[in-house]
């Protein structure tokens, strides 16, 4: 066997005592850091992700339970006001639902105002229906119904009113809030269209059959439609009566039926 080099009083040279240093603290710094990178891991729960769930249209208390159940937090950062919603619900969140985040994530919450905003009733009398349906929208008010009264001018509105009473301009009303329009018809000018709304969204067809002097009947939503913003992705997969050429009587109604899932459907 070689024996080891030695100096000429027997002790290693300094050169393989270096590299040998060299190569224990080489070793220590790389179990240092598989260390860290392990505790880290652990801390961080690196590669281990939860699946955000839908909290949309509970309340925040039922929200915290939920996520609580993901190990997930909750904080209400903003609010909204949707009338057809129920007040306090949660509205949207974010990250979205099925996103993948760690454990100990927060989920912001927009949800649905406890209390609506009020603004000032203008007043619509002696506008055209159609002046008068975008002075609404621009006051974050909502047109009801058209309620067709015998006048020479056909669609100027004669009267405005809330929950079946007259509302005068400046009263103070909840945003979100339906108006109902008396307008004026003429017997000479008296007859509009049925058009067709299969396969627009839910309120582009609601805009469409008002714009069209026409009363929305009936709203159906199916079953694939669970919250309000399902309810803005659905579309008209059926109507009654269908879209015609042949002119019918202004202020008639219109029935929609909805579906977030299903094609449109055969007219019955």
């Amino acid at each position: 066997m070689k024996e080891k080099e030695q100096d000429s009083e027997g002790n290693v040279p300094v050169k393989n005592w270096i590299l040998r240093n060299l190569l224990l603290v080489a070793l220590l710094v790389g179990g240092l850091m598989l260390a860290s990178t392990l505790l880290l891991n652990s801390v961080t729960n690196h590669g281990r992700s939860i699946e955000v769930p839908d909290l949309t249209g509970l309340n925040v208390s039922q929200a915290r339970k939920e996520a609580a159940r993901q190990n997930l937090k909750v904080d209400v950062y903003d609010s909204i006001f949707v009338r057809r919603m129920a007040k306090g619900a949660v509205y949207s969140q974010n990250p979205k639902a099925g996103a993948r985040v760690k454990k100990g994530r927060r989920i912001m919450l927009t949800i649905n105002a406890v209390n609506a905003k009020k603004v000032s009733m203008p007043n619509l009398v002696g506008y055209s229906m159609r002046q008068a349906k975008a002075e609404l929208s621009s006051k974050g008010l909502v047109l009801g119904r058209l309620i067709y009264m015998d006048d020479i001018a056909t669609n100027n509105v004669l009267k405005q009113l809330y929950h079946n009473r007259e509302i005068k301009p400046g009263k103070q009303i909840e945003t979100g809030s339906e108006i109902d329009l008396a307008v004026g018809l003429n017997s000479s000018d008296n007859q509009t269209y049925v058009p067709n709304v299969k396969g627009m969204k839910y309120l582009r067809a609601v805009d469409a059959i008002r714009d069209n002097s026409l009363n929305i009947k009936q709203i159906s939503f199916d079953k694939s439609v669970k919250t309000y913003a399902d309810s803005l992705n659905a579309t008209v997969v059926r109507q009654s009566p269908t879209a015609s050429k042949a002119p019918i009587l202004m202020g008639s109604e219109v029935s929609i039926y909805l579906s977030v899932e299903k094609k449109e459907e055969a007219d019955k």
